[in-house]
């Protein structure tokens, strides 16, 4: 059960219409090392943990990944706000238009779609947690990518933001991947 909170985790207030950045930034709405992958893979995984501790911590950040999907929609939404046919044109957006209008629609930088085939899980916790550790760290370089690419401080804070908790979740599934080989046998 969760307890929806109506506030961001981190608040986002863009003030600077920039139609190429969120084309960058799309990529953590739907690309492979996104937040909306993240958050299917962990919640997922989740279920075959072998002790409850594997399944609250999976459960813990999977969730939280929601609430970073929730992060990315706003920016993208403020960063894409009253644009026009011309300027979505000319930021390379006109396809997504084509396609969705001017909804939101997980897909990557590249408009890929969103796909289920991004998910990691093997049936093994080990297995599962390295994967886990090693999307978290995928997840930590789109950032700092999607940092070099902009200076305007009201897009840097939430990547900034976001970026970091990639780094907790990362030491997160580590501490217990760490534990599961000292404990399972």
């Amino acid at each position: 059960m969760w307890a929806y909170q109506k506030r961001l985790q981190y608040p986002v207030n863009i003030r600077k219409k920039d139609l190429k950045m969120a084309k960058t930034i799309l990529t953590q709405y739907g690309g492979p090392a996104g937040e909306l992958a993240a958050a299917w893979q962990y919640l997922n995984q989740r279920y075959t943990m072998p002790d409850d501790r594997g399944k609250a911590l999976l459960t813990d950040i999977g969730s939280e990944e929601l609430a970073h999907v929730e992060i990315i929609s706003t920016m993208l939404y403020q960063l894409m706000k009253d644009a026009t046919i011309e300027e979505l044109k000319a930021a390379g957006l006109d396809t997504h238009y084509a396609q969705f209008g001017r909804d939101l629609f997980p897909t990557d930088a590249n408009g890929v779609p969103f796909t289920m085939a991004y998910i990691k899980t093997s049936g093994n916790p080990i297995s599962n947690l390295e994967s886990n550790m090693a999307a978290e760290q995928r997840a930590r370089d789109t950032y700092e990518h999607l940092m070099d690419l902009t200076n305007d401080p009201d897009i840097l804070g939430p990547l900034s933001f976001l970026r970091q908790r990639e780094i907790v979740h990362y030491q997160r599934f580590k501490e217990l991947r760490n534990y599961y080989l000292d404990n399972l046998k």
